[in-house]
């Protein structure tokens, strides 16, 4: 902890730079994840085909891979204002992370009675209102589990993005050896916050589901 206390702002700058891409990314996981999920059961075949070759392409490319494109191939394709390693790395872990909350988001809805859905399209109903209304509410009480397991599998990947200069916990072992620092003890302080952060996660889960059992 004497780490800590002496770097405090180090410390600090490495965990919000760790919510940071957790969150965003996150977000951007979560909705490009349902856009992509629904397409890979939509009733139209070229909509499945785009988001089966995106799943497929982007999830068997490792993630370090993915980061490298964004922190150096896109910045040659397109002008992107210095100092925007932060965003890209953001966009990087949204998009690879999108493709593992598209299947967990397609398991769960496989687990809905097609009946249901069937019931629903002879009532009149689109397919954005069958999925809106019917599939997903039932999808969603069964895919927490596995969904928060994508979350925590996000926040121990923010570390990849240490390799590209963008601070979080990943790159502080680093900052603390120049400072002359324990690497052993910075590695098992950055440990203890990520336990304690995915604790949190676990605590997130239980809540959902509990909630989620009642309301059925």
């Amino acid at each position: 902890m004497e780490q800590i206390f002496a770097y405090p702002d180090l410390w600090q700058q490495a965990l919000v730079g760790t919510l940071v891409l957790f969150f965003a990314g996150g977000a951007i996981a979560i909705v490009l994840g349902f856009v992509v999920g629904a397409m890979r059961v939509s009733p139209i075949p070229i909509a499945r085909a785009v988001g089966a070759v995106y799943v497929n392409v982007i999830r068997n490319t490792p993630l370090t891979l993915v980061l490298f494109f964004f922190a150096f191939a896109v910045p040659i394709l397109i002008e992107v204002p210095r100092g925007s390693f932060l965003l890209l790395a953001i966009l990087g872990l949204g998009i690879y992370t999108a493709t593992y909350v598209a299947e967990t988001l397609r398991s769960g809805i496989n687990t809905v009675p097609v009946g249901q859905a069937e019931a629903a399209r002879a009532l009149g109903m689109g397919f954005g209102q069958v999925m809106g209304y019917v599939v997903l509410p039932q999808a969603a009480r069964s895919v927490i589990p596995p969904m928060m397991s994508v979350l925590i599998a996000l926040l121990k990947n923010t570390t990849v993005a240490a390799g590209f200069s963008v601070m979080n916990l990943g790159s502080i072992r680093a900052n603390m050896s120049e400072k002359g620092e324990n690497q052993m003890i910075t590695i098992l302080l950055v440990m203890v916050v990520f336990v304690v952060m995915v604790l949190l996660l676990a605590w997130l889960q239980r809540t959902l589901e509990k909630k989620w059992r009642i309301a059925r």
